[in-house]
């Protein structure tokens, strides 16, 4: 299995750390608002690549930090006029809510920045008596000229540095290379702070990233994970403190996933085209086609998110789906076929090369498309032999472990149903179409769809 690490800016084969335990830290919300479809493409991308990392045998530690202090967090609290944590609560609870329409697994751990407060202390004072940062104004930062290797992870000319000028802000652009801040001094009255050995202040937001990732990871990580914005600063200053505070490598493998435009535009509020996934909710588009569509496009290439791409994607879904449901049901009585048993191993052998090729799920989806086609061309209507059956469901079953959009519990016959059919049948047949029609229509406001095919009788349900 490969990986593109950004640090190294070529692909390379990936191995843990130690034995077959992979560790990974991923960027989890600033919780002052609703997590937008840009930042849930870089969250099921990271679903997808944990999922992935399971189906190749690995066991997986995965933290996602839960950003609750910051500028955004304090303005928009305060704003309200609401505590801290009376804010940021509602945001928590609304992105576990959103993770779990996504079909995103739950990760190990989900540290707060509020509830690591000491641990930040503790590494700021490291870094303040390895003469990595310094103090004023009640502040303390990190003085950047004090690591050579500071800006290798985005490639900055350290000719841009500028020593002994600092910058307060949590977030900044590229041409700001100046000392970040590790410690922010209280400055208004009614700003959220914790006593310190510096004085009475909070935490910098790149300060807190470094400490949620070792405290419950490791002082080196298998795998940072995140959107590519975060490259400069975050992740440059992340490396810098944790470093310059250990002497140890902090992460070996950088992932990145590419940023996403809407309907060929950066997303905006100006523009329109801004959405939370509860914007596309509510304009009535199915989770799974949404997660679909998110995780369908190589991380590595900007995604143009748009409402043709999201209506594909539920038919891209409804295809397997109704194959799913067509072989459970399927009315060819044969032995199995060891034709069958090839074509699985084929395919999941290019499944699986595709994915450990840098993640491709482009691939991977199609080889599964491409498994269904063959099936098809072999089987008209999916009418794999019996004895095919079961193992023709669970490579479906398989897959779906990693791509986790494909609802096939509800396509599973149960008893009641099939007997309605079963008597709709011999109502058919001694030409009561009265009473065929009844259990059709009672079928359909169960939800229930019947396709007469030449074989037999199938079902699907409706969304």
């Amino acid at each position: 299995m490969k990986l593109y690490n950004t640090l190294s800016r070529k692909l390379e084969k990936f191995v843990p750390l130690n034995g077959n335990l992979v560790t990974i830290y991923t960027c989890g919300p600033t919780v002052y608002d609703y997590a937008h479809i840009g930042n849930f493409r870089t969250f099921c991308f990271e679903d997808l690549m944990r999922r992935y990392l399971k189906f190749r045998g690995f066991k997986v530690k995965q933290v996602m930090n839960l950003t609750d202090v910051d500028d955004k967090t304090i303005r928009k609290a305060t704003e309200q006029g609401l505590g801290l944590d009376d804010y940021t609560e509602r945001y928590i609870d609304a992105f576990m809510e959103d993770c779990r329409t996504l079909n995103l697994e739950p990760v190990e751990v989900y540290p707060r920045a509020t509830r690591t407060i000491e641990d930040m202390i503790a590494l700021v004072s490291t870094l303040l008596e390895k003469g990595h940062a310094y103090e004023k104004d009640g502040s303390v930062y990190f003085n950047i000229s004090s690591l050579p290797t500071y800006g290798r992870l985005s490639g900055l000319d350290r000719r841009e540095i500028r020593s002994g000028v600092s910058v307060d802000s949590d977030e900044y652009e590229k041409d700001d290379v100046r000392d970040f801040v590790l410690w922010k001094g209280k400055k208004e009255e009614n700003e959220p702070a914790w006593e310190s050995p510096f004085g009475e202040g909070r935490p910098g937001w790149h300060l807190e990233c470094s400490v949620m990732s070792m405290k419950n990871l490791g002082e080196t990580l298998d795998i940072h994970a995140g959107g590519e914005d975060l490259i400069f600063p975050h992740h440059e200053n992340e490396i810098a403190q944790s470093e310059a505070a250990t002497g140890k490598p902090f992460v070996r493998f950088w992932v990145h996933c590419k940023y996403l435009i809407v309907e060929g535009k950066k997303m905006s509020k100006s523009l329109g085209n801004f959405f939370t996934l509860r914007q596309l909710l509510e304009k009535g588009y199915d989770p799974m086609a949404i997660r679909y569509t998110l995780i369908a496009a190589h991380y590595r290439k900007q995604l143009n998110f748009t409402f043709d791409s999201l209506d594909n994607a539920g038919k891209a879904i409804s295809r397997v789906e109704s194959f799913y449901n067509a072989v459970n049901q399927t009315a060819n009585r044969e032995a199995s076929s060891e034709d069958v048993t090839k074509l699985i191993q084929r395919y999941r052998e290019q499944f699986t090369a595709a994915m450990d090729d840098d993640l491709n799920i482009s691939g991977g989806l199609g080889a599964l498309f491409e498994f269904i086609r063959e099936i098809n061309t072999n089987y008209p209507d999916s009418q794999v032999p019996q004895g095919n059956k079961k193992e023709v469901l669970a490579f479906l079953d398989e897959l779906n472990t990693v791509i986790a959009c494909f609802n096939f519990g509800e396509e599973l016959a149960d008893e009641e149903i099939m007997k309605l059919i079963d008597e709709r049948n011999q109502a058919r047949k001694d030409r009561d179409f009265s009473r065929a029609d009844e259990i059709r229509d009672q079928l359909k406001g169960m939800g229930i769809v019947l396709e007469d095919t030449r074989d037999a009788t199938r079902f699907k349900r409706l969304k």
